[in-house]
Order: C-alpha cells, then structure tokens, then sequence
C-alpha cells in the first residue's frame, strides 16, 4: 500500500500519514467532525466549494487548521460538552456536539456565513447501509462507508484520458496502492492489507466534489466529464471501491495487500 489519508473535518483537507489505526467508523479521527449550518445540515464543497481551502496537520493533542494564513487549534479528543445536536447528514440524523462555540465563530468568519463546529462520538450510532452491512457496521461522517481504496493505476489510467492530469486529492481515498491493473479494486472482495482484513461492499459513485480543485476551489467539469465516457452505469460514475474492515489492527504505508 503506498499511501494512507485522513480528512478529520468532514470535506476540508486530508492528512498523508505513514500508519493509522482501523477503527469500525473507519481510520481514527476521520471524518469525526464537521462543519454544520444554522437548520444543522452538513456543509460540503459541493455547495461552497472554498472549504477546499481549509488545510489540516496534526499534532499528538491538536488538529492545526490553517485558511488563507489565518490558524486555529482543535483539541483531539473533543468532549461531548453542551447539549447534544441534531446534525444531518444525506438521509441521517446523528448526534453530535459542538466542539467549542469560539471555534465555530472561527470558522464561520472564514466562510463568511453561521456555521458550527460539531463532533460525532465513537460511540454514535450511524449504521451503513443495510444492503451492504457485513457485521452491521457504523460509519463515521464519511458520505456511506469507512473506507476507500483506489489503485494508483485507476488515477494513471483516467489521467492519461484527461488533458490535464489531477492528483489523487480530488477523490479523497483512504488507501492508495500500487501495482495491478486499472480498476481492479472494483471487483475486490476479501482482502488483507497488512495484518487487517477487508471487505469490499461496492464501487464508490462520485460527485461533483471531485471537479473542485483543491488548491485555488475552482470548479470544472473534469473528471466527470471523462469518466462519464467510460465508467458509467445506471446514471451513476463510479471511482474507488467502498470497504468495510473486518479487524482493527494498527495499518502502515507499505503494508502488502494479499487476497
């Protein structure tokens, strides 16, 4: 496996790490927060593209985020003070609670709109899917599964269809690997990544979240353009394959991937 990524704040940037813990909401601290709007319905750059800009490192007790040279510091290990929200998220309801009302000031003056800052516990209850469920698995605030897995040769592939090739960023995967044949991971099902089994439960349909650039926010009709062409089935373009982890060991970059 060549790289391993989180995004702590649901749509704003990943983090590369070199190992990470498996949890069953996915690897640790992703997507465990994420930015609500006034009604408490998820905020993406789907609609306001310029979360794009939000960059993200880590500490050992704070995630760093950074916007247009402005910084703020969000302790790891949020409590669950307040009261609890009623956050929205697609088609669910989860329970939340909002990290630090001077934090969601920060980040609302950045976005120019009311905006908070909630987290979602370990403990939450936001079960996936049923048609796809293997041991009745919860997923964090990822958009539908813990896990993403796309090949390097997947992005070669669509790369050398496109005028202008875009780094992996724009499909936000959790594991990246190399090797083998493009879109293999489509037909995945049980497999090993190091000492942690998988299993893949279905090909990732994407969105237009992956037409924004993540360096200037701008949108543009690439890659759905081109993978519309040839990786579309039933109205949907698919990308990456959806996983959900059968153990929760401790996971590296280099790890092997064994069938």
């Amino acid at each position: 496996m060549s790289e391993i990524w989180i995004y702590p704040i649901k749509s704003l940037g990943g983090i590369r790490l070199k190992s990470s813990k498996v949890k069953e909401k996915g690897l640790e601290l992703d997507r465990r927060w994420m930015l609500i709007d006034e009604h408490g319905n998820f905020l993406t750059q789907r609609v306001f593209s310029s979360m794009a800009l939000f960059e993200l490192t880590m500490t050992d007790d704070l995630l760093e985020v950074s916007f247009k040279g402005n910084q703020i510091a969000i302790p790891k290990k949020s409590e669950s003070n307040g009261s609890p929200i009623q956050s929205k998220i697609w088609d669910d309801s989860v329970i939340t609670y909002e990290v630090n009302p001077t934090i969601s000031g920060w980040f609302s003056s950045m976005l120019g709109m009311n905006c908070r800052l909630v987290s979602f516990p370990e403990d939450g209850s936001r079960p996936v899917d049923a048609a796809y469920k293997i041991n009745d698995e919860n997923v964090s605030l990822a958009d539908g599964y813990p896990f993403l897995i796309i090949g390097q040769a997947s992005l070669d592939d669509l790369n050398h269809r496109l005028k202008k090739p875009l780094p992996i960023n724009r499909f936000r995967p959790n594991f990246v690997f190399t090797g083998g044949e493009p879109y293999q991971e489509d037909s995945w099902r049980n497999f090993k990544i190091g000492k942690n089994n998988f299993i893949g439960v279905k090909p990732c349909a994407r969105c237009v979240l992956t037409t924004v650039d993540q360096e200037t926010a701008e949108k543009g009709t690439e890659p759905l353009a081109t993978l519309a062409s040839y990786r579309k089935r039933e109205n949907k373009i698919y990308f990456g394959q959806n996983v959900v982890a059968v153990d929760h060991y401790e996971i590296y970059e280099g790890d092997e991937i064994s069938f």
